[in-house]
């Protein structure tokens, strides 16, 4: 990365690089491991019949999946998004872009973010951070989403990850307010989404008081962006303490998709998502969609477009496999499935989940 170009590009491609290593994945686990689904016999189902189909945001995707937001604001970054962008339409799946707040602050970065050219019809996400909604306000953050094309805007929550990073944000005053003016205001859909530390019951609560229906809980035991950051902090440095002291924080993603679906939101469930078994463990508990991030980065890297379409092929035929070996002949059925849930989670979600 060449030294004239503006810090917070640089800093992007600081997070390509360190989440596609896996030097920032977490130790503990998302907890999907302990959700068993019952195995069935006789399902009386035909593999190719079985119903992948879901709604989200108000648009119909052909597998209930979403490439979530990673990046954007470098030339890589502007490759990546292009590749997912077109696997995420061939596969008809949901694609959001990483966050926007370079593409505002440096126009020139605009095309990083800019894939309609090439996926015409995916469902595509913008994305900005909270504190940035709230300094930028509804008509200029609503003016970002509208640029790309975007069919629905993710405002992004990840106060752990600006704890570590240098000149992150410290004050996270007003952030609910902005969030529900921008509900207010803005023509499209407007979800919520964490960055690898989760949602709580509380948090949860409070966006639905705010007025968003639908949030992708991000949950704990994927990537760790407080670990992220710890990385890229000076080795030695108060941050890079702090960054591998609280690298494991956060809510484990099945916890958290328990409490934004008792909650009454629609869940995205993403964090550690690895495996269409993942994501079909997910849909048990009760998300509409699951999201992946890492795994079609890391695919990226390796097999460009294709090797994205291949990623996207292998978890599509996983969920199908499941639901047939669970006797569910539309996906939706998952979460009425005959399932056990392992002690360590139910104790979780006896504990935190009222």
């Amino acid at each position: 990365m060449s030294g004239d170009q503006p810090a917070i590009a640089r800093r992007k491609a600081d997070h390509l690089e360190v989440a596609a290593s896996g030097r920032a994945d977490f130790v503990k686990t998302t907890l999907l491991e302990h959700v068993h689904l019952v195995h069935q016999a006789l399902p009386e189902l035909a593999l190719a019949e079985i119903d992948l189909t879901t709604e989200l945001v108000g648009k119909r995707l052909r597998a209930p999946l979403v490439i979530t937001g990673m990046t954007g604001g470098t030339p890589e970054a502007a490759a990546v998004n292009r590749d997912l962008a077109r696997a995420a339409q061939r596969a008809g799946v949901a694609f959001g872009v990483g966050s926007q707040r370079a593409m505002d602050e440096h126009p020139e970065l605009a095309a990083s973010y800019e894939v309609r050219d090439v996926a015409p019809d995916v469902v595509l996400f913008g994305n900005i951070g909270a504190v940035q909604a709230l300094a930028m306000g509804p008509a200029r953050v609503i003016e970002l989403a509208k640029r790309i094309g975007a069919d629905a805007l993710a405002v992004h929550l990840n106060p752990g990850q600006e704890l570590i990073q240098d000149h992150g944000d410290r004050d996270f005053r007003g952030v609910r307010d902005a969030i529900a003016r921008l509900v207010e205001a803005a023509p499209f859909p407007v979800l919520v989404k964490e960055t690898g530390c989760g949602l709580s019951v509380e948090a949860a609560r409070a966006l639905a008081g705010a007025g968003i229906q639908t949030v992708d809980v991000a949950g704990a035991g994927g990537t760790s962006w407080v670990a992220v950051e710890a990385v890229r902090a000076d080795e030695g440095s108060g941050a890079a303490a702090l960054g591998n002291e609280l690298r494991d924080w956060g809510v484990p993603t099945a916890v958290s998709v328990v409490a934004c679906v008792r909650a009454r939101l629609t869940v995205i469930a993403s964090g550690g998502i690895r495996s269409g078994h993942d994501l079909a463990r997910a849909l048990a508990l009760g998300a509409r969609a699951g999201g992946m991030a890492a795994p079609m980065l890391r695919a990226q890297r390796a097999g460009g477009f294709d090797g994205v379409c291949a990623e996207l092929d292998r978890v599509i035929a996983s969920v199908r496999s499941i639901c047939l070996l669970t006797g569910c002949a539309r996906v939706a059925d998952l979460a009425h499935a005959p399932r056990h849930l392992g002690a360590p989670l139910r104790a979780f979600l006896d504990d935190f989940v009222p």
